[in-house]
């Protein structure tokens, strides 16, 4: 069986720096390859592109309701606008995953979900299984995302769909937007479960429906303004149409504001720099369990170690996951040495 060859992390980071989407695509496939060799070359690469430019550089942007409420086409509708403006946008489009007898990978693909009529060099999508994990996103979109804010001045996470568990997308997100559609009895669900709390941005998409997409409006309007909210950001809703393009603008109008807001408050990198924490502490978890946790210090500690070195988080999290490797092995060789 023939070896495949891994790139050289350093030079990889210097393409994907230049946006050769080449590199972007090597280096995607990269953190999504679970080898032993692959993970230290990730941390590496990850590593070559991080600093200050990752907690205040780009737009992150979570897309997440219901199936059937139109974000694929929501997004597509979203991508002209950036694009007629100049601005270059990854997607990292997250789709339900197959059976694992079929391969677990992703059930649809990128140029079905969002169209897009012509080869753009500013533009790169990446198809992604969610791996059939609750969340709504596989593990990998952390890192992906992080990646891609390295060459793009947008990156937008459209999430699967799958209901009322979809809330690592919060976890990940600068700002998220929630897209509902009218007259389908979500809205109530949603109020009801909690998760309606996560979204900064609400848009009500198929607006040409007229009263029914009105009165979705209020609904979300009056659940968005509990004094329990963010202080200083009111939550718009919007009326949108991706069919019409009707609204699209002054939604991502409302898009962009969200993010001077969180940088005029000086959240934006305390979100970020919270966000990885979160997911070092999740990966670490999934992988290892309570037990490996304590292993590494325990919450505080793994907190305190990632606060400390919040420019990378990525290159922390692999030097603790490789300790606490090191004291599970460690752990059975002394158990082997007393039998």
């Amino acid at each position: 069986m023939t070896e495949v060859k891994l790139p050289d992390p350093e030079q990889l980071a210097a393409g994907i720096l230049r946006r050769e989407r080449a590199a972007v695509a090597s280096g995607l496939n990269l953190l999504d390859n679970k080898l032993a060799a692959a993970r230290d070359r990730s941390a590496r690469l990850l590593a070559s592109l991080s600093g200050e430019r990752w907690l205040n550089d780009g737009h992150l942007i979570g897309v997440t309701g219901p199936p059937g409420a139109g974000k694929s086409s929501l997004v597509a509708a979203m991508i002209r606008e950036w694009r007629l403006a100049g601005r270059t946008v990854g997607v990292l489009a997250v789709d339900p995953s197959s059976r694992p007898e079929l391969g677990g990978g992703a059930l649809l693909g990128d140029r079905i979900r969002i169209k897009n009529s012509s080869y753009d060099e500013g533009l790169f999508i990446r198809s992604l299984a969610n791996r059939s994990q609750l969340g709504g996103v596989a593990t990998e979109v952390w890192p992906m995302s992080w990646l891609m804010l390295g060459c793009f001045d947008i990156v937008v996470i459209e999430t699967v769909g799958v209901g009322q568990t979809e809330i690592d997308i919060a976890e990940i997100g600068d700002t998220v937007c929630y897209v509902a559609q009218p007259a389908s009895g979500d809205t109530i669900q949603y109020l009801k479960s909690g998760i309606i709390e996560i979204p900064d941005i609400f848009a009500v998409n198929k607006a040409d429906l007229g009263t029914s997409a009105r009165k979705t409006a209020s609904e979300l309007g009056r659940s968005a303004s509990r004094p329990d909210r963010r202080e200083g950001w009111d939550y718009p809703v919007c009326l949108v149409s991706a069919t019409t393009n009707a609204g699209i603008k002054p939604f991502l109008e409302h898009v962009d504001r969200h993010r001077s807001f969180l940088a005029d408050v000086g959240l934006l990198g305390k979100l970020r720099s919270r966000h990885q924490s979160a997911w070092v502490m999740r990966l670490l978890k999934e992988e290892f369990g309570t037990f490996g946790l304590d292993l590494a210090g325990g919450h505080s500690i793994i907190g305190q170690r990632l606060s400390e070195n919040r420019c990378n988080q990525f290159a922390e999290y692999e030097r603790m996951r490789m300790h606490i490797l090191s004291r599970f092995t460690s752990g059975k060789s002394s158990s082997n040495s007393t039998r």
